[in-house]
């Protein structure tokens, strides 16, 4: 049952049973991708030459989140932050994580994956639909615009309240970017012909991931804030997060 309430001051719907705190993002239309605007803000960064690598990786790989394109999205509930281990065990009780630091970390799954995903009630959203919710409204880098991210975007523990909400979009949600999300579509390279309707990519192979920021922390000095960028886009090779999203219920 998801009952609405107020959270970190803003309106939220939680799933009674789990804890889980979904947000309400409303419908609209974006331009969803990596614009060339981004890939110049991106080329602008000034990296302090301390870097062990470089962004070039990132440049010749640009085409895996092009071409942009305008997406209609439909209203839908997201969680606030990806699923913690606590969260995991109230469907997979004997779940253990070997990345977590503790039960209000967010989990990786591997070999649970997909047994989660069928117990869930809930479902993965699309590629669109996250990259939505990241950017909540903005056309920038990440929400807080092309400015290189730091470290203070980066949570992965969700048992303080205050830096949970430190971490919140304007859409009222926390740490986009920071774990290796899992989407609902299959991976494919870039979007030529992808649905303007935000729903999934079918097909068969891995799916498509998000984000990741927090996987490699501490940095290393990599770039690896790139993963934190609303347009990155990668295939899933290992563990996954997930952040479930629901249908809004009737009022």
């Amino acid at each position: 049952m998801l009952v609405e309430e107020i959270v970190a001051g803003r309106p939220a719907w939680r799933h009674t049973e789990s804890g889980v705190v979904f947000r309400e993002v409303p419908g609209g239309t974006f331009r969803m991708g990596l614009s060339d605007d981004e890939l110049e803000a991106v080329r602008a960064i000034d990296r302090g030459g301390e870097v062990e690598d470089t962004i070039e990786p990132f440049l010749e790989g640009a085409g895996d989140a092009q071409p942009v394109r305008e997406v209609r999205v439909e209203p839908f509930l997201i969680a606030r932050h990806p699923l913690t281990v606590a969260q995991v065990r109230h469907w997979l009780p004997d779940y253990e994580d070997d990345y977590a630091d503790g039960d209000t970390s967010a989990a990786r799954l591997e070999d649970d994956l997909e047994e989660l995903l069928e117990a869930l009630p809930f479902r993965l959203p699309s590629e669109a639909e996250w990259e939505y919710a990241a950017r909540a409204g903005t056309t920038t880098l990440t929400f807080r615009g092309d400015g290189k991210p730091g470290e203070e975007l980066v949570l992965d523990d969700f048992g303080d309240e205050e830096a949970t909400a430190a971490a919140e979009n304007a859409f009222g949600l926390a740490a986009m970017g920071s774990a290796t999300e899992i989407c609902a579509d299959v991976w494919i390279p870039g979007f030529a012909e992808a649905p303007a309707d935000a729903s999934p990519r079918k097909g068969d192979g891995p799916r498509a991931v998000r984000g990741g920021a927090a996987d490699l922390y501490p940095w290393q000095g990599c770039d690896e804030w790139l993963l934190l960028l609303a347009a990155t886009r990668y295939e899933q090779t290992e563990f996954s997060a997930i952040r479930p999203v629901a249908p809004i219920p009737t009022r």
